[in-house]
């Protein structure tokens, strides 16, 4: 494959695009290929309890890079095997939670290391599965590595979350101790199945609780990647559960009484109707942790490096496609710099290759599915009758495109300013323009959408930054990134939480905060 072992290559991470990875390239030009032939195509049944589960409607996924193509043969689990892997998680969750974090914490750090030994091949898999760029594909994979040591330590620095209390009396002992609550459904989205899926799934884990994991339909091969890097570590039979399949099995998860808590990551719409059905429709509220996308504003100032704002936007806007919750979708520019930023943010679009992700130089592969398409489709004809300016806008033709979803990213200059395009997130590359004289009203008409996710800003001036800083109203705040003006978060570094109509907590993911959201509170005060 390569002469450097795979041990030795560098990291990818969402931020070192500088480095030189051309070993990681040799090696995935082997990986890849291989992936390709002996992987996809195969029957992958659901994991119920520590057995394999084929109850329920089998179905093919295919491969949104050439559809032709199968990515395997998943089974949408019926009601009855979502009752099953309920159950299983339920029989389970006791001896998990006595088990003791101190164990768990040391299952999960293998879980960890069986990932890390199959990453490129995970990345791989997560590239023909999603769409993805080689770099953002084995970033991912590195990030869900990441992902399960950090909230493995995080447990560990606070001892399990079991701390001493004052005392009203010397003969009383008083303790503040996190229980969990028994049993966690995690339903994870398409764009980060690797990351997103096992961030959930490992924090319910390590705090305790047993979990029964809905990939997304499109999701399936990763997801079955997942269940057997935690079959590997040792977790008993029927702590992790994997049920597949979309809005039937979901709705059967959501709607099970033995399912104690729920983490989302997914639609605004789809997250809220959890929140009033499942979160607060019952004898009593459920948690409900979800985190549900965003409209992602960047200001571009009038004191810029309009060369770093112009590559740090493309990069949020149209990486993955623009199929990122963090996407950077508006983007507010100082009237004295629209014309060169535009000219340079356009020059930096239209050098990206569209195509096969898997080769060396593709920035963009297709948009997930025809359901995507047809939005992108619907968002340039409404740019159009508004009478704005597109740049792109094009469904792309030809060769693999044929057998694929693949569009032009796509910049839309002139929209009113109340229109629906600068306000609703469409999941797409898909990024709208607008201009501004003064800071404090550009970021008054930015905060104003219902989400509240992130937001970045390009400004050398410090009274800017500080203005940005003191009123942007998302949980993830960035400046002057080359990397990525609204993406780009990493566990431990940069923390993940949605604002407003952007998640139902206020404590987000990849931080330190996360963890004790899947435990309960119980003080306990005993006279000795």
């Amino acid at each position: 494959m390569t002469s450097i072992a795979p041990g030795a290559l560098p990291r990818v991470t969402y931020s070192n695009t500088g480095e030189d990875f051309s070993g990681v390239h040799a090696h995935l030009d082997a990986v890849i290929p291989d992936v390709r032939s002996r992987l996809l195509g195969l029957d992958r049944p659901n994991r119920i309890g520590g057995a394999d589960s084929r109850d329920g409607d089998a179905f093919d996924a295919p491969c949104p890079i050439d559809r032709r193509v199968s990515l395997g043969r998943f089974v949408a689990a019926s009601p009855a095997a979502v009752d099953a892997a309920v159950s299983a998680a339920r029989r389970a969750a006791d001896d998990w939670r006595r088990l003791g974090w101190e164990r768990r914490v040391a299952l999960a750090r293998k879980v960890a290391d069986a990932m890390e030994a199959v990453k490129f091949e995970m990345a791989a898999a997560c590239l023909l599965e999603v769409g993805k760029s080689r770099m953002e594909a084995l970033g991912e994979v590195e990030e869900a590595v990441d992902l399960v040591r950090f909230y493995a330590g995080e447990m560990e620095a606070n001892g399990g979350y079991e701390k001493p209390l004052l005392r009203a009396n010397p003969k009383e002992e008083t303790r503040d101790v996190l229980r969990p609550f028994g049993v966690f459904a995690v339903i994870a989205p398409f764009n980060f199945p690797v990351a997103l899926s096992i961030g959930m799934s490992i924090s319910a884990l390590i705090a305790g609780n047993a979990v029964v994991f809905k990939p997304s339909p499109m999701a399936g091969l990763t997801g079955r990647m997942l269940m057997d890097c935690v079959m590997a570590a040792g977790l008993p039979d029927g702590v992790f559960n994997l049920v597949c399949g979309g809005a039937e099995t979901g709705a059967a998860l959501v709607g099970h009484s033995g399912v104690d808590g729920i983490a989302f990551t997914g639609s605004h719409a789809v997250g809220m109707a959890i929140m009033r059905g499942f979160g607060v429709g019952g004898r009593h509220a459920k948690p409900v942790l979800a985190e549900m996308g965003g409209k992602n504003p960047t200001y571009v100032t009038a004191s810029a490096d309009l060369a770093t704002a112009a590559a740090g936007m493309a990069r949020s806007a149209f990486g993955l496609q623009g199929q990122k919750c963090s996407a950077g979708s508006v983007v507010f520019v100082h009237d004295a710099v629209r014309d060169e930023f535009l000219e340079r943010l356009a020059a930096t679009a239209t050098s990206f290759r569209i195509g096969d992700p898997a080769g060396r130089d593709v920035f963009m592969g297709p948009v997930i599915n025809r359901a995507a398409r047809d939005r992108f489709e619907a968002a340039v004809a409404a740019a159009s009758a508004a009478g704005s300016s597109i740049i792109g806008g094009r469904v792309l033709s030809g060769g693999l495109r044929d057998h694929g979803d693949y569009v032009e990213p796509t910049i839309v200059t002139g929209l009113p300013d109340d229109h629906a395009l600068h306000r609703d997130e469409l999941f797409l590359p898909f990024l709208t323009v607008r201009t501004f004289s003064a800071l404090d009203d550009a970021i008054r008409r930015g905060n104003a959408v219902p989400y509240g996710l992130t937001a970045g800003i390009y400004a050398q001036d410090e009274v800017e930054l500080d203005l940005f800083l003191d009123t942007a109203e998302a949980g993830v705040l960035y400046a002057n990134r080359a990397s990525g003006a609204t993406t780009g978060a990493w566990p431990g570094i940069q923390t993940f939480c949605g604002w407003k109509g952007s998640g139902t907590g206020s404590k987000g993911g990849l931080g330190t905060w996360y963890l004790p959201q899947f435990m309960r509170e119980q003080s306990r005060t005993i006279m000795r």
